[in-house]
């Protein structure tokens, strides 16, 4: 058996940049590594900056660098994909089938959510199509 490498594009999105699958995926996949150096949770407050994902209450993976292409993945209300850590690594899977051109979303949580997503206003789909 082959392993299909998942093909993908940055491309414009409702809210900014987005990560887009070029290939359908399939429910359970694993679709990309977050990565980034990994930060004290007092390095990161330090630093600041909007590609800061927290792996438990002491450190922080700081996605800000060029290679980490899963930092355009955007928040969604109705996500297709989540997050699950495995130490200090953090993977996006799939949590539906995903078809080829499709946006790549997920949950960012109810902390990020109501401190830096609902002062601005959510630009998810479900959340867009409440507001129209």
């Amino acid at each position: 058996m082959t392993k299909r490498k998942i093909s993908y594009a940055i491309k414009r999105a409702a809210a900014g940049l987005g990560f887009f699958t070029l290939s359908p995926i399939p429910k359970d996949k694993k679709i990309i590594e977050y990565i980034g150096l990994i930060l004290t949770k007092e390095e990161a407050d330090k630093k600041g900056g909007k590609y800061l994902m927290r792996l438990d209450e002491e450190y922080v993976i700081d996605g800000s660098v060029r290679s980490n292409a899963a930092r355009y993945i955007n928040h969604s209300c109705q996500p297709n994909a989540q997050a699950f850590r495995s130490g200090v690594r953090v993977w996006i899977w799939s949590n539906k089938d995903i078809k080829a051109g499709e946006e790549i979303t997920y949950d960012y949580g109810k902390k990020y959510f109501n401190e830096q997503i609902k002062p601005k206003g959510c630009k998810c789909a479900r959340c867009a199509k409440n507001t129209e």
